[in-house]
């Protein structure tokens, strides 16, 4: 009778699998290899679980975090090269806890944050939970939190501006304190048409300083002042018509200038 024994692991319930991932190893793809897989699965179950418990407080469900972490289970299974001489546990630790970080970053995260600014907003909030237990009646200062997280105090900072952007504000949701169902889109303003109106003036300042003073006078008159022909007629001494030939001349020639240049 043989006699096996059981290597040790660090989490007690951990089962010796290492006969089944060498079957694995040789089994071609196919229904038995798939059984045997399976098996293997269900064996390290509990400890994908108990990893998926450690992040319970981090504002997602723990069934979501379960499927999670099986998922990153049946990635280290799939991967695990029995060879290379280390125990399943090794690499399946890391494995599994990488896939729950991810899917915090990914999926927990309404704006994209940079890795650095989640880790510091981990870390602030872990040193805030810390220091309530032992103040009472305030909130730890920044100080407080940059000496217990060993952080300085301008991380400290981006990290508290990160806790208050894990979710955004919906456009449609009701400003605080609004009756009438105002929400912070009506607050938003749209495009400036007097945008466009600044760059135009800019494309035809210089055109417009190279003309004939008189020219120049004569399109003040009118676009500026919002003088008719006819007045500008009359305040310069010469006839309706020839005021509207030098408007028109005036204006065609600083368009085409205008277009020519790539510069405008």
């Amino acid at each position: 009778m043989t006699t096996h024994v059981r290597t040790k692991h660090p989490h007690d319930d951990a089962p010796d699998t290492a006969e089944a991932f060498r079957l694995l190893g040789t089994l071609p793809d196919g229904p038995e290899r798939d059984a045997v897989r399976d098996r293997i699965v269900e064996a390290w179950l509990p400890m994908a679980e108990r990893l998926a418990g450690r992040f319970r407080s981090r504002g997602e469900s723990y069934e979501d975090l379960r499927q999670v972490a099986a998922l990153g289970l049946v990635k280290a299974v799939d991967r695990y090269e029995p060879e290379r001489g280390n125990a399943f546990e090794s690499y399946a630790v890391p494995t599994i806890t990488g896939e729950i970080k991810r899917h915090f970053r990914d999926h927990m995260w309404t704006l994209h944050v940079p890795r650095r600014v989640q880790d510091l907003r981990n870390r602030v909030r872990f040193a805030g939970q810390d220091l309530s237990q032992t103040i009472s009646g305030r909130r730890p200062t920044v100080a407080e939190i940059a000496e217990r997280a060993d952080l300085s105090e301008e991380d400290v900072r981006v990290g508290l501006e990160a806790l208050e952007s894990f979710t955004a504000l919906s456009l449609d949701a009701e400003l605080p304190g609004s009756d009438d169902g105002y929400s912070l889109s009506d607050a938003l303003g749209g495009p400036d048409p007097a945008l466009d109106t600044v760059v135009d003036r800019e494309a035809v300042k210089e055109r417009l300083a190279a003309l004939p003073e008189r020219e120049r006078a004569i399109l003040y008159m009118r676009f500026f002042d919002d003088m008719t022909q006819s007045r500008i007629a009359e305040r310069l001494g010469i006839s309706q018509m020839h005021v509207s030939r030098l408007i028109s001349r005036c204006c065609t020639q600083v368009r085409e200038q205008v277009l020519r240049d790539p510069a405008a």
